[in-house]
């Protein structure tokens, strides 16, 4: 099978379970936000000074293909996805366990920081704005059409743990956080 099937140069893709949309449909722009977090993901592992954090991203990185096959999907119609999980509440109390977690040995944050410090932490940082772009256009897509609440809590969270796990690399690297000093800075 060729990888290339022209069926969407009209500007269409096809969804699981059958129709077409706009590749720009809210849909479309949802469930390529999570590819593109998973991709970031990916970038990220490696850079990790923290085990623990890069088997973490592994996991989430296969729990946004299970979300982003649930956003291709057709709605309104059964469809049987295999092997594909569902996003469930159980699903965002395993982040809440892991910001907790990863939160543990940090020195508590008393300013906004600044994205970055260590490429891991930079790389960590970049996923919490894509996973914050992905939330915003599944809440604008749930505005129209039926989302699962548990689907939009998910992105929410991951987003926070994206944040602490940023904070819990630049600490492993021995890099401070750096504070945003507003007007003081300038």
């Amino acid at each position: 099978m060729k990888i290339y099937t022209k069926t969407g140069d009209d500007g269409s893709t096809g969804l699981f379970g059958g129709g077409r949309v706009s590749k720009s449909d809210l849909r479309v722009e949802a469930y390529g936000d999570v590819d593109e977090l998973g991709s970031v993901l990916g970038l990220a592992r490696p850079a990790l000074t923290r085990e623990a954090s890069r088997e973490l991203l592994a996991n989430i990185q296969s729990r946004l293909f299970d979300l982003g096959a649930e956003l291709a999907s057709t709605p309104g119609r059964k469809i049987d996805l295999g092997a594909v999980l569902r996003i469930d509440d159980e699903s965002v109390m395993e982040l809440e366990r892991a910001i907790d977690l990863a939160e543990m040995p940090l020195p508590a944050l008393t300013t906004f920081v600044l994205a970055g410090g260590s490429p891991g932490a930079g790389w960590l940082h970049l996923g919490r704005t894509v996973c914050r772009r992905a939330e915003r256009h599944l809440v604008r897509l749930a505005a129209v059409e039926e989302v699962r609440p548990e689907a939009i809590h998910y992105l929410n969270r991951l987003s926070d743990l994206l944040f602490v796990l940023a904070r819990a690399e630049n600490h492993a690297a021995g890099v401070p956080d750096e504070p945003w000093l507003g007007r003081r800075g300038r």
